[in-house]
């Protein structure tokens, strides 16, 4: 399932780079909005993949907390990854109320894992193991490589659409100085790109809660855990949103921000109850009961 799901991965964000190509070339008209966005998707990869823990921490202020601040948190978090089968992330903490965690770092010998004070006060022990184990996941899975490239690709498409399409507006960007550029190459960078680029970025985050849920339970073998946890950070998430950049909202275990009808294609999450509902079902199985319809 991990070979299918990294398949798919790749040809997501394969499309969200050509995305950028594409957009460039129509946008220029000839082959110089190739190399533009060859050029600009390559920069723009590679600093998600070195520098996508620094931006995530930065964005939610997360501060770094020493093993003598919280040695419980620690032993818990060096219990889990030993389990998963990773090094023991560093850890850090987001000063604020509003209940949530999320991972980050290019692979899991440079991984984080932050949490804010609202999550610790909020859940139980085995509650916040089942929220610890999840991140853990993402990172065992590379998740967190794949969400911050795929967020940072995302927010190039709508950055240098705006740029170009200036550019294209008000002064020659091609070799026989036309003035502008091709205005179908305009309504897809305004338009039609960064919507595509949004949708196929939250395909990837919803694929991948599923995937960690099932981490987690794999990891401490109490999906029941997670799933209480999950319930009680959508009623309190709600009440206290998680303030920072939209652009790294998937990284979080929940987005309290839901949506309906049309504008769930839009959701970073898949729907809490959904995950609910799933983890429930596992930890029934486990336990041999019959599953309620």
């Amino acid at each position: 399932m991990l070979g299918i799901n990294q398949i798919k991965t790749a040809a997501l964000l394969g499309l969200l780079s050509g995305l950028l190509v594409l957009g460039g070339y129509y946008l220029v008209g000839n082959e110089q909005g190739l190399y533009m966005g060859l050029v600009f998707a390559a920069l723009t990869s590679f600093g998600s993949w070195y520098y996508s823990d620094r931006a995530a921490l930065a964005t939610y202020n997360a501060q770094p907390i020493a093993r003598h601040e919280s040695p419980e948190l620690y032993d818990t978090v060096a219990s889990l990854s030993d389990r998963a089968g990773i090094p023991m992330p560093k850890l850090f903490i987001v000063p604020t109320q509003s209940p949530n965690a999320f991972a980050t770092g290019r692979d899991p010998e440079h991984a984080t894992v932050a949490v804010t004070q609202g999550i610790l006060e909020l859940l139980s022990q085995e509650e916040l193991e089942g929220v610890l184990a999840h991140e853990l996941t993402h990172i065992r899975n590379h998740d967190t490589l794949t969400q911050a490239v795929a967020g940072t690709i995302a927010g190039a498409i709508t950055f240098l659409g705006r740029i170009l399409t200036f550019g294209a507006l008000y002064g020659p960007v091609t070799r026989d100085n036309r003035q502008g550029g091709n205005p179908l190459g305009i309504l897809f960078l305004i338009v039609l790109a960064p919507i595509a680029a949004a949708l196929l970025q939250f395909a990837i985050s919803r694929t991948r809660e599923y995937s960690a849920d099932l981490g987690s339970a794999e990891i401490t073998g109490n999906p029941r855990a997670l799933a209480t946890a999950l319930e009680k950070l959508e009623a309190m998430g709600r009440q206290i949103p998680m303030n920072g950049n939209p652009a790294m909202s998937a990284l979080l275990i929940v987005n309290p921000l839901s949506t309906k009808g049309l504008l769930t294609l839009f959701r970073t999450h898949p729907p809490t109850e959904e995950r609910i509902r799933r983890l429930l079902e596992l930890a029934n199985q486990k336990q041999g009961t019959p599953v309620p319809a």
